[in-house]
């Protein structure tokens, strides 16, 4: 039976990389992709990265109930998992993997219940969560101030989740991720 494997982490903390890193290595993976409202970055592809939305276009799929999970992560700013995109992986007799933010990751958790495993990703230090956010050069500094308030708030949810992997040295923190993922999915269905 397919599984769920959601990752979570502030932004900053390294999840998109670990989840790419499950993707090279886990053949019956796949990513789900999540529709937001927030400006496409230069380097994002629409259906591989996100499913980009107008918010007007995001409420009205509200409405329509076509999302398991979706949350206003800053103001105008919204992310969601559409039903259709665990349908068109789980057709497939594949498991999904999810990078999503923290309250997210927590709603998935609840929807998936035994059948998902939830990681929290935590960053070493705000510090190196700011350094981080500097060197990708696509936020400005009151967008990087907000991601690091938001932050602050999203590490108080670390013990909610399944496992943590603290993201100090990005090697370690992929080879134990994909023994969590591994040890998970051999498991039998709960």
């Amino acid at each position: 039976m397919p599984r769920a494997i959601i990752i979570s982490a502030p932004s900053g903390a390294g999840k998109t990389t670990l989840v790419k890193n499950i993707l090279k290595h886990f053949r019956n993976i796949e990513f789900s992709v999540s529709t937001t409202t927030r400006q496409q970055r230069h380097y994002e592809v629409e259906g591989k990265d996100y499913y980009f939305e107008t918010v007007e276009e995001f409420k009205k799929d509200i409405d329509n109930n076509a999302f398991i999970e979706w949350e206003e992560v800053y103001p105008n700013h919204f992310y969601g998992t559409k039903k259709i995109e665990i349908d068109r992986i789980w057709n497939k007799n594949n498991s999904v993997v999810f990078d999503v933010d923290v309250i997210g990751g927590l709603n998935l958790k609840r929807y998936f219940n035994n059948n998902g495993i939830s990681i929290f990703i935590k960053p070493p230090s705000i510090e190196s969560l700011r350094e981080r956010l500097l060197s990708r050069d696509t936020e400005t500094e009151a967008n990087i101030e907000m991601r690091l308030e938001k932050a602050v708030e999203e590490l108080e949810y670390e013990n909610k989740y399944d496992t943590v992997i603290l993201n100090e040295d990005l090697e370690k923190s992929k080879i134990e991720i994909r023994e969590i993922v591994d040890n998970f999915l051999s498991l039998k269905a709960r």
